[in-house]
């Protein structure tokens, strides 16, 4: 009986998952080994989860730009748009990333790199993670714009 309010809490939270288009405009779709083939080459990963997810565990290297947050910081034309992208979130129930994905080929990135599948993933399958800051290099500062 105790288990019931679980399982209905689970059921509601699955209900509320929409799922990530299969392809996005502009942009090729991998699957997990595909970007962990990108991934040995030294492709730019950018995470697109929020901060509290990044920091319980993400790709390790992954550039963390929340698309709520400093993601539209990749318009700004400092960015090399020859530069390969990989942007990923959660999973497949997680539209976010199609969404950066659609910013970033409207913006002008010509390699753009579609990670459906997510970080949910690449964790199944114990590629390179990163927990927290600990042991990263920041990719990227933007510089402040006084």
């Amino acid at each position: 009986m105790r288990l019931l309010p679980i399982l209905l809490l689970c059921l509601a939270s699955l209900a509320n998952a929409q799922e990530a288009p299969m392809q996005v405009a502009g942009a090729m779709t991998v699957n997990v080994l595909q970007a962990r083939y990108l991934y040995e080459r030294g492709v730019v990963f950018v995470d697109v989860r929020p901060t509290r997810e990044w920091t319980w565990g993400h790709i390790h290297g992954a550039l963390h730009l929340d698309l709520l947050g400093r993601f539209d910081d990749l318009a700004q034309p400092q960015w090399p748009r020859q530069a390969p992208l990989v942007i990923y979130c959660d999973s497949d129930v997680c539209p976010q990333s199609a969404e950066a994905v659609r910013r970033a080929v409207s913006w002008g990135y010509r390699q753009v790199f579609y990670f459906r599948e997510g970080f949910f993933a690449w964790q199944l399958l114990d590629f390179p993670q990163g927990k927290g800051l600990e042991g990263e290099r920041v990719v990227f500062n933007q510089p402040d714009q006084r």
